[in-house]
């Protein structure tokens, strides 16, 4: 008992997480066993979350595809993904959709940075070393860098 209220069960727990964002079944693993206190309670809990639709790989990916596409590239949001202990499979296949717009999410993310092309050799890997970090693609940086608007129609 917390401050005259009862613990939280379990599924109590869960779904507390649940509410805050989407989240693996590895994810509430890693949270929650801490206070699982039956062994395979928490399996119980998490299967029938699961049956339910509380919990669901695929919406998962798109949760983290969608608030992270804008800003990071391909390699990063595999990471992120893969954080997540979720199929290397579903992340393979949101991998491969992210890098058809990979070029122009590093285009956007290099105009709010960096407004203008660079100046000099150390500018150059700046911006390089910047958009790397955000997890782009070695091709896609070398363009954006080398040339920013060559693609821009």
């Amino acid at each position: 008992m917390i401050m005259g209220f009862p613990a939280l069960s379990l599924k109590g727990r869960a779904l507390r997480h649940l509410t805050a964002r989407e989240h693996s079944r590895a994810e509430l693993e890693r949270k929650l066993q801490s206070f699982e206190e039956d062994p395979g309670e928490l399996a119980r809990v998490l299967d029938e979350l699961q049956d339910r639709g509380f919990i669901d790989e695929q919406r998962v990916v798109d949760s983290v595809v969608h608030r992270r596409a804008s800003r990071l590239g391909s390699s990063r949001i595999r990471h992120e993904l893969q954080g997540k202990g979720l199929d290397a499979q579903t992340v393979q296949i949101a991998v491969a959709q992210l890098q058809s717009t990979e070029l122009e999410r590093a285009r956007e993310v290099w105009r709010k940075k960096f407004r203008e092309p660079a100046t000099d050799a150390a500018s150059r890997a700046k911006q390089m070393r910047f958009l790397a970090s955000r997890g782009f693609s070695a091709e896609a940086i070398r363009r954006v860098v080398a040339g920013v608007d060559e693609d821009a129609g």
